[in-house]
């Protein structure tokens, strides 16, 4: 298969390095420096080129301030029967951007990053497949996932934003309250380095992305769950309640089995 990858960030190139010895890929990035690191594909720094090469599937691996700018860009240059696909965390507009693009489409969601994920071991990672999505694109996506040995879902538009409001917004949220009231530790814990470990990887996120995934409708929802939860810890340490943080405790603890 003809594939056109969107975007040479370090999603791009592991969709590429993924994909580029069983198909004929090619990868397009406006910025032809970021291309130096991709190898064993075809590397577009103009538009123009995809003409010839006339892809059967395009996955679009640009940030998500661009995504649906990216697939703009390079629609002029596709053949009707060319699928779309993407693979971004937040869907916001891409429902309806693909009611009215002209191709079949299929979204999916690998739900780790290069910031925390190794790319080389996803046997613990999941991945999200949008149920709106073209049959055709839905099964190589739920191939390609399965070859990673990663947990696959199947989920529509709307499940897949109440799943990462819930999976993404809180930890996120909760890393971002930590960072906000952290100060310089001359001799710090492990529990601590390993918060401080998180909340810098967390920050080195695109900030847009960081914006959109908290910006979620779903998130505000998630936030009072954690304000509630808060309250009543500090009840319970205000009161110095032994028997309630018992309770408490044990209860956290069935939460994570």
């Amino acid at each position: 298969m003809k594939i056109l990858i969107l975007g040479a960030g370090k999603m791009g190139s592991f969709f590429c390095d993924l994909l580029s010895f069983a198909h004929d890929v090619a990868i397009y990035d406006s910025d032809p420096e970021r291309l130096r690191f991709t190898f064993n594909c075809r590397r577009f720094a103009s538009v123009d080129e995809v003409d010839e090469f006339d892809p059967e599937l395009v996955i679009n691996c640009a940030t998500v301030k661009y995504t649906i700018e990216a697939f703009r860009a390079v629609m002029p240059h596709l053949s009707p029967r060319c699928m779309l696909s993407d693979i971004a965390s937040v869907k916001t507009g891409l429902p309806e951007f693909y009611a009215g693009c002209g191709h079949p489409f299929v979204s999916t969601h690998p739900m780790f990053g290069p910031t925390f994920a190794s790319l080389s071991n996803l046997a613990d990672e999941n991945a999200i497949i949008i149920k709106e999505g073209d049959a055709l694109g839905r099964a190589f996506f739920k191939q390609l996932y399965a070859d990673l040995h990663l947990h696959v879902e199947e989920y529509t538009f709307e499940q897949h934003d109440e799943t990462v409001a819930y999976s993404l917004s809180i930890p996120f949220a909760s890393t971002l309250v930590f960072a906000g009231v952290m100060k310089h530790q001359a001799a710090p814990g492990t529990t601590f380095k390993r918060h401080l470990a998180i909340a810098r990887g967390l920050m080195s996120e695109d900030d847009y992305l960081l914006t959109e995934i908290l910006f979620n409708p779903n998130s505000p929802e998630q936030l009072d769950k954690i304000q509630e939860q808060l309250s009543q810890l500090r009840e319970l340490i205000a009161a110095k309640d032994s028997d309630g943080m018992k309770r408490y405790l044990d209860r956290v603890r069935g939460n994570l089995k």
